[in-house]
């Protein structure tokens, strides 16, 4: 196993909240916790004994990696601001390519993307998250991984194009999913319905791509071609057209699905 056992963090949010906390569980040492809010730095800074910061050019040169853990359009602007090009450093961003390093004169550096949906209060088992990373050379790409085997054994090298294609996949498996589940929810309290009754149907149909293939699991209206089902659907959401539409669009999507496979 690789040595790295010194990390700076570089934000204070969801992913740095549970990345700092799960390596220092594992005997990592967080020497710095950098937030532009010194209030966010020194909030997780006392979880993990780390010094907050929050100005960069307090950065200590020490850290044997810093990771950036904050919202993709400002990797590129704290990059500009970093003190050192020739430290490792990596982010934790599934859309921003590994160029961005390159062109802002690094020499050292690589990708370490947890892909998983963090919220700050909810527990991370971590050994259930696969980790996809990218460096700019093989001693790096070994370095990035000793310091992600401390925390899974889902680890997969790909490359920049490869993870932004599977986060727009992943956009679609979960932040999209999770505003049907949204939808849903509003048509229940429009309506009086208890939200909780559907609470099964979606645990069972989440727990099926375990072992099948999500279209040989497609049910529904539009799976039977069942357009009396569909149109009084609707017209239950003449109402409201947004979700009409977006009715409308999945019904089709799912149609076409089903018309390529066969």
């Amino acid at each position: 196993m690789n040595s790295t056992k010194t990390v700076s963090f570089i934000g204070a949010g969801n992913v740095a909240t549970h990345l700092a906390k799960a390596l220092y569980k594992n005997k990592f040492l967080i020497k710095q916790v950098f937030s532009k809010s010194f209030t966010n730095a020194n909030s997780l800074a006392k979880k993990v004994n780390a010094q907050p910061i929050d100005l960069l050019t307090q950065l200590s040169p020490n850290a044997e990696i810093y990771i950036i853990a904050v919202p993709d359009d400002a990797i590129e602007k704290v990059l500009k601001q970093f003190p050192f090009k020739n430290k490792l450093v990596v982010h934790t961003s599934g859309s921003v390519g590994v160029d961005v390093f390159s062109k802002n004169g690094f020499s050292n550096f690589g990708i370490f993307y947890p892909l998983q949906t963090f919220s700050k209060n909810k527990i991370v088992d971590f050994t259930k998250v696969p980790f996809c990373l990218e460096a700019n050379t093989k001693t790096n790409l070994k370095s990035i991984e000793a310091v992600a085997k401390y925390l899974s054994d889902k680890i997969y090298p790909i490359n920049s194009e490869q993870r932004q294609l599977l986060h727009l996949a992943a956009v679609f498996a979960c932040n999209f999913s999770n505003n049907m589940y949204q939808i849903a929810f509003e048509i229940c309290n429009q309506h009086q319905i208890d939200f909780d009754i559907l609470k099964p149907l979606i645990k069972e149909t989440a727990s099926k791509i375990e072992k099948y293939n999500p279209l040989e699991v497609q049910t529904g209206p539009a799976k039977r071609n069942d357009k009396k089902t569909i149109q009084k659907h609707l017209s239950l959401l003449e109402n409201q057209k947004n979700y009409q539409e977006i009715y409308r669009l999945i019904t089709e999507s799912i149609v076409q699905s089903l018309v390529h496979k066969s």
